[in-house]
């Protein structure tokens, strides 16, 4: 194989390589560049965020336990108050310093009604522009329309990663760095490096942001951008498949003719729904998604595999705890194991490709768990190479040390945990 030799990044070593750019993928970036080390993010597409912005999911999903008490913290809280600062979305005021004081959440009792849950929408096009801020003024090295072709594995040691192929505008040419971080979002460095991984099926989803008149009449009144643009679906099946067509197969996420076959479908049937040209001059679409919609695709066979009935386990080696987004008083915490696969020494995923089964990596695959994970995934590398040991092998209490300096919640408090622990609780999203 031919390499452009004279291709720029091919002539430095870095410490460690960020494979994607979405939320996860900034999280990872940043938290190595801030301890110090010499970081390249390898990004397919134009803009940071992932499904967070280029994907328009510009949701910041409930990041407490529904009873007043904010459960995310680290850097999900970080990017989630960044988010905030130039952009339209708020959290409810009831939240004072992470949680609703206990005189607020007696009234809500005394009128037999749920306390809010902490959530916002976001900008997503500022928001992407502030995490490129972030990393460019932390150092890290941002390398946008790069596609990563495959990994140059070690001929000496066994699942080390040397180098990785990228493609881009320079041609084709290696990126050579200590440790690897796969926030593809699809396990693809993993996957090509031999990592055993698990895919999954997806349901026929599509939103994208449309504008009319009437919508820019409401935001005029009510002095609220964000009511300019409402939702428009392709498909709109919700999370649990609800909506999902019966003739029409699951895709697989990591098959190119799959990938294909979800997009011509939904962008169809998207443009099915402005067929109707008699109000072609008072509405319009803004945007569609620059990405594939799907919740989960491929995921690393980690050294431990998060399953819904975990909930209120306690695990020796979490790097954080998540609450259930979806369900109230649902709490989870994160094995460092869900990031890695013994054997492979310089390689560590995070965000959607982290591994949990079922409903379990659901929770664990948006935005604020990504988030998390990905500044986990982003100080273990960091170790690894300060300690000179695998990933696998690096000093877990010390990793929870430095976590929880940084305002991360490495074990919930056994006092959340309710009476009745069981599965059973109402779904309130439904995305």
């Amino acid at each position: 194989m031919e390499l452009n030799h004279d291709f720029s990044l091919s002539k430095e070593h870095f410490d460690i390589l960020v494979a994607g750019g979405g939320i996860a993928g900034a999280a990872a970036a940043l938290e190595a560049a801030r301890h110090g080390k010499k970081v390249v993010l390898v990004e397919k597409s134009m803009k940071l965020g992932g499904l967070a912005t280029l994907g328009l999911i510009n949701f910041f999903v409930p990041m407490c336990n529904g009873r007043g008490k904010q459960i995310i913290f680290g850097m999900g809280d970080e990017f989630l108050k960044l988010s905030l600062k130039y952009g339209y979305g708020d959290i409810p005021a009831d939240f004072k310093d992470g949680r609703i004081p206990e005189e607020i959440l007696k009234k809500y009792r005394e009128k037999g009604e749920l306390p809010p849950r902490l959530a916002t929408e976001f900008s997503a096009e500022i928001f992407a522009l502030q995490l490129l801020e972030l990393l460019v003024q932390a150092g890290v090295r941002v390398c946008f329309d790069t596609i990563i072709s495959e990994p140059v594995m070690s001929r000496t040691d066994p699942g080390r990663v040397e180098a990785v192929i990228v493609e881009n505008k320079g041609g084709r040419s290696r990126i050579a760095a200590d440790m690897y971080v796969d926030v593809t979002g699809d396990a693809d460095l993993l996957n090509r490096a031999g990592v055993p991984t698990v895919t999954r099926g997806n349901y026929h989803s599509y939103w994208c942001f449309m504008l009319t008149l009437e919508d820019c009449r409401r935001a005029l009144e009510a002095g609220d951008i964000r009511l300019a643009h409402s939702k428009v679906t392709g498909g709109n099946a919700n999370l649990y498949g609800g909506g999902h067509p019966e003739e029409i197969p699951l895709y697989d996420g990591t098959d190119p003719d799959e990938v294909n076959r979800y997009l011509i479908a939904n962008q169809l049937e998207l443009l099915s729904r402005f067929k109707d040209s008699d109000h072609r001059r008072e509405r319009d679409l803004i945007t569609i998604p620059g990405m594939g919609q799907f919740r989960t695709t491929r995921r690393i066979d980690g050294d431990y595999v998060l399953q819904e009935d975990d909930i209120y386990r306690h695990f020796e080696d979490s790097v954080a705890v998540m609450n259930d987004f979806d369900r109230r008083d649902f709490l989870f915490e994160i094995p460092y194991r869900t990031l890695v696969r013994t054997g492979f020494p310089n390689l560590i995923t995070a965000g959607r490709s982290a591994a949990a089964d079922g409903y379990a990596w659901d929770c664990l695959r948006v935005i604020p768990p990504a988030i998390l994970t990905g500044q986990a995934a982003g100080l273990a590398a960091s170790r690894a190479i300060d300690e000179s040991t695998p990933i696998t092998g690096i000093d877990i209490p010390r990793l929870q040390e430095t976590l929880a300096a940084e305002n991360m919640m490495i074990h919930f408090d056994d006092a959340d945990v309710p009476e009745d622990k069981g599965l059973e609780a109402p779904h309130e999203l439904n995305d």
